[in-house]
């Protein structure tokens, strides 16, 4: 293909998603201060982060980032198979395996770069197949196109499907995977059915547990531990230190044996530089209060019962949620960019959450709490939503009776 074709296509690409309402629009953030960010020169209110437990910007996680970065330097400098693999990124990784109670664990640049790294190190024949939920995340979905595995999806939350599925796989390697917490429905696999699944088809079960680690079952220890499970059942999971634990990065922790393959193979973990240590540093501070500060997951369901409560004796359409990701259901683009722009302008930055992220004709407002919020603050948006679903409504009908 001629570039000047290439050029065109890409063109009338854009063209589409003009026309469907899907063009995508960075938002600069000029300063942070707790749940508030300054955005275009104007202070907003935002219920739009991963930042479940308030932790990007506690003092002590800072404190130590800035101290690492100040002996050890800004980056690792090389891959940790070379010399970039420090005294802190194995700290950080002891931490998280003693916390979850997994005998090892691996640390990642990225969520996405675990899970690829786990789908070809262990998936690596074209007889081999991936059973994923339906609305899994696109790095799990993604990972395993790139592993060159096959790709089998079952409806959501669908154990029964996932058992189909498997049965109908061919004679290689499987594995069952699934988020634990959904990032865009807030509900929660069923877990226990799942690792029966994979027990009785002889699969590999792996959980990518992102937004569940921290925020869910006792001392936060995710949707794996608060299903009574462990590595017995669910011999590989993830967890994102970008999401609860406020920094970046990710680990893998699992069996031994999995987990020294991962280090020994894994290509996205093998070829490219290691996490800086002080982002270590930070991610270990962050793990640390997780496991101790009990009230920031106490204060969350605090918020979400009165987010929950407020949006039920407003009618707004909430899905089955009871985590930190609070979807408030709209519809169609139109709808859910109309809704965020009028919440905008009432001081309050929300996700609008469109097609091809989530199924057409469920584009929602991806409302997430955080640790730091005040009962007001989310009182206060959700007679905000109220007020400007009644107004879209009524310039609706006035267009409808114009018509």
């Amino acid at each position: 293909m001629a570039r000047s074709d290439l050029l065109a296509r890409l063109q009338d690409q854009r063209k589409l998603r003009q026309a469907q309402g899907r063009i995508r629009v960075r938002r600069s953030v000029g300063r942070r201060d707790g749940v508030r960010l300054e955005v275009g020169g104007k202070w907003l209110t935002g219920f739009c982060s991963n930042d479940y437990l308030g932790l990007s910007q506690q003092f002590e996680v800072v404190a130590a980032l800035q101290d690492a970065a100040g002996r050890e330097g800004a980056g690792s400098t090389a891959s940790h198979l070379v010399c970039g693999h420090h005294v802190l990124h194995e700290q950080l990784e002891h931490e998280m395996a003693d916390w979850l109670g997994y005998p090892r664990a691996l640390l990642f640049d990225s969520g996405f770069m675990a899970n690829l790294a786990v789908q070809q190190a262990l998936l690596s024949e074209e007889s081999d197949v991936c059973v994923q939920d339906r609305l899994n995340h696109a790095s799990l979905l993604d990972a395993t196109r790139l592993a060159g595995c096959r790709l089998r999806r079952y409806p959501h939350l669908d154990s029964e499907g996932a058992m189909r599925q498997l049965k109908n796989a061919a004679d290689g390697a499987a594995m069952l995977a699934t988020d634990g917490v959904f990032s865009m429905d807030g509900d929660v696999a069923p877990l226990r059915s799942l690792s029966l699944v994979a027990r009785m088809q002889e699969a590999l079960f792996y959980v990518d547990d992102a937004h569940g680690i921290g925020v869910v079952g006792e001392h936060g220890r995710g949707c794996v531990a608060d299903a009574g499970l462990g590595v017995n059942e669910v011999p590989l999971q993830l967890a994102t230190l970008g999401k609860a634990l406020g920094g970046h990065g990710a680990v893998v922790l699992g069996e031994d044996s999995l987990i020294q393959h991962l280090a020994e193979t894994a290509r996205p973990y093998i070829y490219t530089t290691a996490l800086p240590p002080a982002q270590a540093a930070a991610s270990l501070a962050a793990v640390k209060l997780a496991r101790r500060d009990h009230w920031r997951r106490e204060k969350l369901a605090e918020l979400i019962a009165t987010f929950r409560d407020g949006a039920r004796r407003n009618g707004l359409e909430l899905m089955p949620s009871e985590t930190p990701i609070q979807p408030l259901l709209c519809g169609d683009e139109a709808t859910v960019m109309a809704l965020a722009a009028a919440l905008e302008q009432s001081g309050f930055m929300v996700g609008a959450i469109r097609p091809p992220t989530v199924p057409e004709g469920r584009a929602r407002l991806r409302i997430t709490l955080s640790a730091l919020h005040t009962i007001e603050q989310v009182q206060t948006l959700v007679e905000a939503t109220a007020r400007a679903r009644d107004l879209l409504a009524y310039e609706q009908s006035l267009n409808t009776a114009g018509a």
